[in-house]
């Protein structure tokens, strides 16, 4: 196991290193820069060279890229263009909000989708099988900005369930000593607050999570399908054990192979930004912070963010691998 860890991690290393030149070569393929981000598409061309002076982007490219590798090496993602805060720190600011959204998300479609699935497995061709199907396949195709705004209009404007924006209410008062806001508000004792901010979670998580449920729901479905034609089920029904005792150990649990590394994929995509989800929900996370990087044409913050979120799903897929031979005993790693 730890040989297996260990090769996985140094084919992290070229991947890396190709990663980081296509998103080196890609942001300064975008049009306009920098300088015309900052100082607006009347400055004069003087400025413009001071700017690019200032920001070492008037050197020759390769030297630029051995300067921004010999940084990220360092752990040092540079400053932001229009901030002129470290990159680090503004991800570290942002990045709870994602974490909390896309946990909150990827929880949601699990504890509805693999019910779901294995219920709609088991009854196969039934009245719940088909409309499950159907369900699914209306999750997977609706966009997602489409539902949030049709939640918001319903559970917001018209009902007044749930608040529509934001991570906390503005006039509540709390303490963030870790950008976790449910942390928070457990550390602090404030209930109240804790309440709050699952009301702001709801309507964003269930929205984001959609479509992973209804994918989820599907790859369950058809794992289970697959594993009830199986010997040893056949053995196990004929031995007298009870559908319960079949369905936890012999059905259930030899069906969750594929439908971790999909919950595995869906994480990883989760926990790299929602930008359409967070843009609709004011949701203070990285998806508008990339967003507005791309926009303003902030190489820095584009760069180190798309490595950071790259290393993020490739650790993210490393630990969905080693759980395989927690789930099923059979599997090792050579």
């Amino acid at each position: 196991m730890l040989r297996y860890v260990a090769k996985r991690l140094l084919l992290l290393v070229p991947v890396l290193i190709g990663l980081s030149i296509l998103v080196f070569a890609y942001v300064r393929a975008l049009p306009g820069g920098p300088a015309i981000a900052l100082l607006g598409e009347r400055a004069t061309q003087e400025s413009v060279e001071a700017i690019n002076r200032e920001l070492g982007l008037d050197q020759p490219i390769f030297v630029q890229y051995l300067r921004y590798a010999g940084n990220l090496i360092q752990g040092d993602f540079g400053s932001s263009v229009l901030s002129r805060r470290p990159v680090v720190e503004e991800l570290l600011e942002r990045f709870p909000a994602t974490v909390e959204l896309g946990f909150a998300a990827i929880l949601f479609a699990v504890l509805a989708g693999i019910p779901l699935g294995f219920v709609a497995a088991k009854r196969y061709q039934g009245v719940l099988d088909n409309t499950s199907l159907v369900a699914s396949l209306i999750g997977i195709s609706f966009p997602v900005f489409f539902l949030a705004l049709i939640m918001k209009y319903i559970f917001a404007v018209r009902l007044g369930w749930l608040p529509s924006i934001g991570r906390l209410d503005i006039t509540r008062s709390l303490e963030h000593p870790t950008n976790f806001y449910l942390l928070d508000a457990i550390i602090a004792g404030d209930g109240a607050a804790f309440v709050d901010v699952v009301a702001h979670l709801l309507m964003p998580a269930i929205a984001l999570g959609t479509i992973p449920l209804a994918i989820i729901a599907r790859i369950t479905r058809a794992a289970t399908l697959d594993v009830l034609s199986e010997d040893y089920v056949r053995t196990a029904r004929a031995k007298g054990l009870t559908t319960a005792v079949i369905d936890r150990r012999h059905i259930l649990k030899n069906s969750l192979l594929p439908v971790v590394t999909v919950i595995g994929l869906q994480t990883g995509l989760l926990l790299t930004g929602a930008i359409l989800t967070e843009t609709v929900f004011a949701w203070p996370g990285v998806g508008t912070w990339m967003l507005n990087a791309i926009n303003n044409r902030d190489y820095a913050v584009l760069q180190g963010g798309i490595v950071f979120f790259a290393f993020l799903v490739v650790v993210v897929n490393l630990l969905v691998d080693i759980s395989y031979a927690f789930l099923n005993p059979r599997i090792r790693y050579q």
